[in-house]
C-alpha cells in the first residue's frame, strides 16, 4: 500500500464529487464480476469437480465468500462519498486474494486439472487488475 494513501486517509476519510466517480465505477464493476463469479462457483460446483478438479468443499465456501465480497463492494461504491479506508481495504484484499490464488495453484492443496490451474491463475490476474485499477483510481481521487 502506498504510504501517501495511508497518510492521506488520516486527513481525508471519504472522497466525494467527480473525483470519486472513476473509483466508484471500478468498485461497482469489481462487485458485479465478483457476484457473477460467486454464483458460477455455487451453481456449477459439481461440474467443476470433474472439469477443474475444484472440490465442492472449496467451491461452495469460495462462492459464498465471493457473494459477501460483492455485497461489500456494492455498499462501499454506494456511499455518497467513497470511504478511503474501506477502499484501501478492498485494494489490500484483492492483492491478497491474488497471492492466495497463486499459492493454491503452486502449493498443491487442491488436485487441480490443467483447466483448473488456468481457471485459478486467470482469476488471480483479474483480481490483480482490479487491485491495480482501484489503487490508481483511489490515488487519483486522493490527489484532487
Amino acid at each position: 500500500m502506498n504510504a501517501s494513501i495511508v497518510a492521506g486517509s488520516a486527513a481525508r476519510t471519504a472522497i466525494g464529487g467527480r473525483a470519486a466517480e472513476q473509483l466508484r465505477t471500478v468498485l461497482r464493476i469489481d462487485g458485479w464480476s465478483t457476484a457473477v463469479f460467486g454464483v458460477v462457483l455455487l451453481a456449477a460446483g459439481r461440474p467443476f469437480v470433474e472439469v477443474l478438479g475444484l472440490p465442492l468443499a472449496w467451491s461452495v465456501p469460495f462462492g459464498v465468500a465471493m457473494l459477501g465480497g460483492a455485497a461489500a463492494l456494492g455498499l462501499i461504491a454506494g456511499y455518497p462519498a467513497v470511504p478511503v479506508r474501506y477502499t484501501a481495504l478492498v485494494v489490500t484484499g484483492n492483492a491478497l486474494s491474488c497471492v492466495a490464488l497463486v499459492v493454491l495453484v503452486f502449493a498443491g492443496p487442491i488436485p487441480l486439472t490443467g483447466p483448473g490451474t488456468a481457471f485459478l491463475l486467470s482469476g488471480a490476474v483479474v483480481v490483480a487488475v482490479y487491485a491495480g485499477l482501484e489503487f490508481l483510481a483511489l490515488r487519483r481521487a486522493m490527489a484532487r
